[in-house]
């Protein structure tokens, strides 16, 4: 029942990378920087 204990453990770490990823304070994304390529010329 070794094999249980490690399921188990592997499951724990596995939910607390999940919680920390929800919980946590995630790096802001920068926002996106609109640039004119040429191809939508006003007239």
């Amino acid at each position: 029942m070794d094999w249980v204990e490690k399921v188990l453990e592997k499951i724990r770490e596995w939910v607390e990378r999940v919680i920390d990823t929800l919980l946590g304070n995630p790096q802001p994304q920068p926002a996106p920087i609109p640039v004119e390529d040429g191809s939508h010329r006003r007239r």
